[in-house]
């Protein structure tokens, strides 16, 4: 490399750098100056929230770990880039995608690490500085002892220690808060659903402290509710944010009134008894049998669907109402040839399988996968020939000739450069 063009990188690298932190002193000017006149802060706009993001995988060292719950499976991860540079302020609700080298028990020969991407929801409100993410320790399914825990939570909390770099990709996804200050947000959180929302909550107490906004958190009993501390220290100094805790099998220890407002569920019953009349935005997150109940419940209700915002844990754990989507899924007649043209092999769909990433695993063709729910994109295949189908419009915002196996169904006889 000549010195003239070394010194061309340099100066470029300074000027992305420069250009990337006028960008984020510019955001928080806008905020501040909406925030002081009064006026409603405006959301980050599609290109703001782009600006400065990067394209693939970026280092981040985690700098600080510690548990959000009493019984400890529950763990903050502090993160911030190895560069230094500043990050790009994301959409409170968003997430945060990993590549991640685990150890695999069950693997033979002589590498026992695989990579698997994983996706998990940021749990602080924007910061130029450092990312935060909160993860579950997932144990085996109730009553099946005998197989394994959830493979990337494990490897979190076993493996992952303040120091280590981790690969990470730029927030996404389509679950973010709405910035109306006029309209009050309803955040509904199941378990560990709890994580998007208090990345919500903190933008929002932060950026709109006059704005409504109500929490409803429900969870087992005390050991397992996340941020206690800190949320009862965000309700004690807001009066704007109403703090509601649902326990569903309390402990011995844990008092009504004091640690939890209701016993059981959340329920619709709950928020129809408890909310003020009036329009609301609703946010909601939490395990399958939480969303399978109540965001139908809330449509017969009568709210809007425009008002209804939700992120399910799993594939298809909600259908959005009316779904529709860009190619819709018409039934096949027949076996259908799916070639995968980097494996060297046609395969025959029968549809027994629930989607193509599954048909492929089944068939021990290798294919990169995160979410499993059409959101983080980590299964986008290019499509050589054929037709993918989608139930429900994928989250994720698929790239031209290409297609998401973990959702998508084939049409017709497939060719896909896996």
């Amino acid at each position: 490399m000549t010195a003239a063009l070394l010194l061309a990188w340099i100066v470029g690298a300074l000027l992305l750098q420069t250009l990337a932190g006028v960008a984020v002193a510019l955001w928080r000017r806008a905020g501040a100056r909406g925030e002081a006149s009064g006026a409603a802060p405006r959301a980050l706009p599609a290109a703001a929230a782009a600006a400065g993001a990067w394209a693939g995988w970026r280092a981040f060292r985690v700098v600080h770990r510690g548990f959000e719950d009493a019984g400890q499976t529950q763990c903050s991860f502090r993160l911030q880039p190895v560069d230094d540079l500043p990050l790009p302020p994301f959409r409170p609700g968003q997430y945060l995608t990993f590549s991640l080298p685990v150890h695999d028990a069950a693997a033979t020969g002589p590498r026992r690490e695989r990579d698997i991407t994983r996706c998990y929801s940021l749990s602080d409100r924007p910061d130029p500085s450092a990312y935060q993410v909160t993860i579950k320790r997932v144990p085996p399914p109730a009553g099946r002892p005998e197989l394994a825990p959830g493979l990337s939570s494990s490897h979190f909390h076993d493996r992952v220690h303040e120091g280590d770099v981790l690969q990470v990709k730029a927030p996404s996804g389509h679950f973010f808060i709405d910035p109306d200050v006029a309209v009050p947000a309803v955040f509904i959180a199941g378990g560990i659903g709890i994580t998007p929302m208090m990345s919500m909550l903190r933008w929002c107490l932060a950026e709109q402290p006059g704005r409504r906004i109500h929490l409803y958190y429900g969870v087992r009993c005390g050991a397992d509710q996340a941020f206690k501390p800190a949320l009862e220290a965000l309700a004690a100094a807001h009066p704007a944010f109403s703090l509601q805790v649902a326990y569903s099998g309390p402990g011995p220890a844990d008092l009504p009134g004091r640690d939890y407002q209701h016993p059981g569920h959340i329920d619709l019953a709950l928020l129809q008894r408890s909310l003020p009349a009036g329009r609301h935005q609703f946010y909601v997150c939490g395990p399958p049998p939480m969303m399978q109940s109540l965001v139908p419940a809330l449509r017969a209700w009568g709210v809007p669907e425009g008002d209804i915002h939700f992120e399910a844990f799993g594939p298809a754990s909600v259908r959005p109402a009316g779904a529709s989507t860009d190619e819709p899924v018409a039934a096949a007649s027949g076996a259908l040839d799916v070639r995968f043209s980097r494996s060297g092999r046609t395969l025959s769909w029968d549809g027994r399988d629930a989607n193509l990433l599954d048909f492929a695993e089944r068939h021990g063709v290798a294919v990169d996968s995160g979410c499993r729910s059409g959101s983080c994109g980590a299964c986008q295949t290019r499509l050589l020939s054929g037709t993918v189908g989608y139930a429900d419009k994928p989250d994720h915002d698929i790239a031209a000739g290409h297609c998401l196996l973990c959702v998508g169904k084939p049409q017709a006889a497939l060719v896909l450069e896996a």
